[in-house]
């Protein structure tokens, strides 16, 4: 089983030259490295947008999610939110264009292979 592109797990790879037992199944310092450097590579996926509220005076605060109305404007179900990483405010009423706009591009970005 090959993971973390092409280093195998740990309790699955055997390497040749080293000492029997236990001592088989450990990384090395390389190993270790090469895991690192790509589990804290840039990912392709987008992050999700941050969910905004107009408040008085001209100005916008963040909200805790999006609400329902948003996302039905969006044409996304709470399920695909919920597995998109979207976070849903079922409280919040109303739905605010810049956040229906944000949620409409992220969703079709999400569906884009690759």
């Amino acid at each position: 089983m090959r993971l973390f592109g092409g280093l195998a797990h740990p309790s699955v790879c055997r390497r040749s030259g080293r000492a029997s037992g236990r001592e088989a199944f450990m990384w090395d310092k390389k190993d270790w490295e090469a895991y690192f450097a790509i589990a804290q590579a840039p990912g392709k996926r987008r992050r999700p947008p941050r969910p905004i509220c107009p408040s008085e005076a001209n100005r916008v605060l963040p909200a805790i999610g999006f609400s329902l109305s948003e996302l039905d404007d969006a044409g996304i179900d709470v399920e695909i939110a919920e597995r998109l990483g979207l976070p849903v405010d079922a409280a919040r009423i109303g739905a605010y264009g810049p956040n229906v706009s944000s949620l409409r591009d992220f969703a079709r970005l999400a569906r884009r292979p690759g």
